[in-house]
């Protein structure tokens, strides 16, 4: 029988359409053309919206433009979630279902959250880079679980701060500490530092969690001031936590009965501190976090290792995968009973004006 052309032109299309389909099926995984042109993300994921991540946010840019992210195949990317460990789970979970993704740094919620861990240990069997920034997980239990932390020894730091307590109210005293999360590494970090560096003449009364919820925030000092009226000294782990305590000393008018000290340098807390309602503060560097997080992700994405061995000199060593950030120590002005000498080697040391030229610097509201 002779096909009319027509009909010999379809089954030629159906046989080609055979073969084709008969071939090895393509990886769920594998790239496509399509995926080539995309660039792949460096992504941030930070714990929560907060002005901290501000600095943080103009250091990734400036790392992407210092170091061609576009031109290189890479776009950084800060994201978020709603503060809570389930949330930050949940984000985990839909990067490991995402193929774009070349690497990932995370500010762990929880410490000792091992479903956050065994996330980042999949993302890593797919060959996604991940290190953790700010706040680490538990490094006994859940170091494989990341490649290295960048940001603040947070034990040093709330050390720091509480020497500077200590210096400001040498005669002791007690104190309550405020923050988001208790369970957080770096929440426990500062709070165990500032209880040693202030010593033995002074008596943590109360952890006061909030949830990062500023209404609660306000609230827990409020509370504080009213079940334990012998407490003089009030101190913020977290960043929004100077702002709060600083909201309710004004409302109950007891500024001249406490001492406040606090984490972070966010715009109120410069605001509040210019107008004589924070005596110090500890001052960490989320853009540098920003910065070498991004100059940290893209090297080991493209396996540079003189980057990674400048950083990390001695990975695989005790405490070898912890790149420091830095901090600064800021008190009002030059009439501070805090002096430089007694931070040489560990801290920068500014008096507010001094501090605010170097936010001016970097093109920075805060720190």
């Amino acid at each position: 029988m002779k096909l009319h052309p027509r009909w010999l032109a379809a089954v030629v299309c159906i046989g080609l359409g055979c073969w084709a389909g008969c071939g090895e099926a393509p990886q769920p995984h594998g790239p496509t053309p399509s995926d080539a042109q995309q660039p792949r993300r460096l992504i941030i994921l930070i714990n929560g919206e907060s002005p901290f991540w501000d600095a943080c946010r103009r250091g990734v840019q400036d790392a992407s433009r210092d170091l061609n992210l576009a031109q290189a195949g890479f776009v950084a990317v800060v994201e978020s979630n709603d503060g809570s460990p389930q949330g930050q789970l949940e984000k985990l979970r839909q990067f490991n279902t995402q193929r774009d993704i070349a690497a990932v740094a995370v500010s762990a919620i929880d410490k000792d959250n091992a479903a956050v861990a065994d996330e980042l240990r999949q993302l890593q069997q797919r060959g996604v880079k991940v290190i953790t920034i700010d706040s680490d997980l538990d490094r006994q239990k859940f170091r494989d679980a990341r490649f290295a932390f960048i940001g603040t020894d947070n034990y040093k730091a709330g050390k720091l701060l509480g020497i500077c307590i200590r210096h400001l109210r040498p005669q002791g005293g007690k104190f309550i500490t405020f923050v988001g999360r208790t369970g957080a590494q770096n929440a426990i970090e500062r709070i165990n530092g500032v209880a040693d560096g202030a010593g033995p003449k002074f008596q943590l009364v109360d952890k006061m969690a909030d949830e990062n919820d500023l209404t609660r925030a306000r609230e827990n000092v409020r509370h504080a001031l009213q079940n334990h009226p012998d407490v003089n000294i009030l101190v913020g782990i977290w960043s929004y936590n100077a702002g709060a305590i600083v909201d309710v000393v004004k409302e109950l008018g007891v500024r001249d009965k406490v001492l406040v000290a606090a984490f972070d340098a966010q715009p109120d807390a410069i605001r509040h501190m210019e107008q004589g309602f924070i005596d110090v503060l500890l001052v960490q560097n989320p853009y540098q976090i920003g910065y070498q997080a991004v100059r940290m992700m893209k090297a080991m994405v493209e396996g540079d290792q003189e980057t990674i061995q400048e950083m990390f000199p001695r990975h695989g060593q005790p405490d070898g995968d912890i790149y420091e950030t830095g901090l600064k120590v800021v008190v009002p002005n030059e009439h501070s009973p805090l002096k430089s000498e007694l931070f040489e080697g560990q801290a920068e040391f500014y008096t507010l004006p001094e501090f605010k030229k170097w936010l001016a610097k970097y093109r920075l509201q805060g720190s």
